[in-house]
C-alpha cells in the first residue's frame, strides 16, 4: 500500500495563490477542473474543498512530479 502523497494545494486559499501566480481569472482556473467560477470562488472564500476536487487541482496545477506521484497513488488503489 502506497502512502498518500502530501498535497501542496490544501485548500481554496492555496488555490487562489496559485491562480494569482498564473495570472488566471477564476473561470480560467476552475473551468478545466469542471468547477464553475462561482464554485471556485466559494472554495477560495473558505468553503471546504471536496477531496476529489483537491486531488484534481493538485494534479492539474501541481508540478509534473507531484502530479505523477498523485496519479500513481490513485492507480495503486485499484
Amino acid at each position: 500500500q502506497m502512502k498518500a502523497p502530501k498535497l501542496e494545494i490544501k485548500d481554496g486559499f492555496d488555490a487562489r495563490l496559485v491562480r494569482n501566480k498564473l495570472h488566471l481569472n477564476q473561470a480560467e482556473f476552475w473551468g478545466p477542473l469542471n468547477v464553475t467560477q462561482s464554485g471556485g470562488s466559494r472554495y477560495e472564500s473558505g468553503r471546504a474543498m471536496p477531496g476529489p476536487v483537491k486531488l484534481l487541482v493538485n494534479i492539474v496545477y501541481g508540478t509534473p512530479r507531484q502530479a505523477e506521484r498523485l496519479v500513481s497513488y490513485l492507480r495503486s488503489k485499484e
